[in-house]
């Protein structure tokens, strides 16, 4: 919490459940981008996308003939994974925002959609590792045009990641 009085959530740990309260702009952002990556994953679903290739990586570097066939038998399975942890964390998520009490397994389908999420914004906004300094390039995209696009997908992504994180700590507490 900063001096502007902006809160952003952060999940805590209460005996076994995970709680966190959602103002209505957090919810409808993270809404939002559950959204679209269920319209990816489901009218959209186009191998060739950037994107669908970082959500299903080949699971054989080395051996696209392997990873083909892997893939012709579980990517059907892998996708609908994805697609019912988002729709889990759209049902558990108030649309006018509110609190949210996860159990450790509807924590950890949050993880993974929460992965999924800023696996593709992150793959939109050119950001392929961890090792990106999130800080220092919504400082170099807020000096460019403050009023950008990318600005307020970095913020997004800067947001789902320390979601993610107090996730990750509450489930670890």
């Amino acid at each position: 919490m900063g001096d502007g009085g902006q809160i952003v959530t952060m999940f805590v740990r209460n005996g076994t459940v995970c709680i966190a309260r959602f103002g209505p702009a957090e919810a409808a952002v993270l809404n939002e981008v559950m959204l679209e990556v269920i319209t990816l994953l489901s009218e959209g679903f186009d191998r060739t996308d950037p994107v669908i290739v970082r959500l299903f990586p080949d699971v054989y570097r080395d051996d696209a003939e392997t990873s083909a066939e892997l893939r012709r038998y579980m990517e059907d399975d892998l996708r609908s994974a994805k697609l019912e942890q988002a729709a889990l964390l759209l049902d558990v998520l108030p649309v006018e925002g509110g609190e949210v009490a996860l159990d450790e397994e509807q924590a950890e389908a949050w993880l993974r959609a929460l992965t999924d999420v800023r696996l593709t914004l992150g793959s939109r906004l050119g950001i392929d590792d961890d090792d990106v300094d999130i800080e220092e390039e919504l400082d170099e995209a807020i000096l460019k045009d403050p009023t950008s696009a990318r600005v307020g997908q970095l913020s997004v992504y800067q947001y789902l990641t320390y979601l993610q994180e107090s996730l990750v700590g509450a489930l670890m507490g």
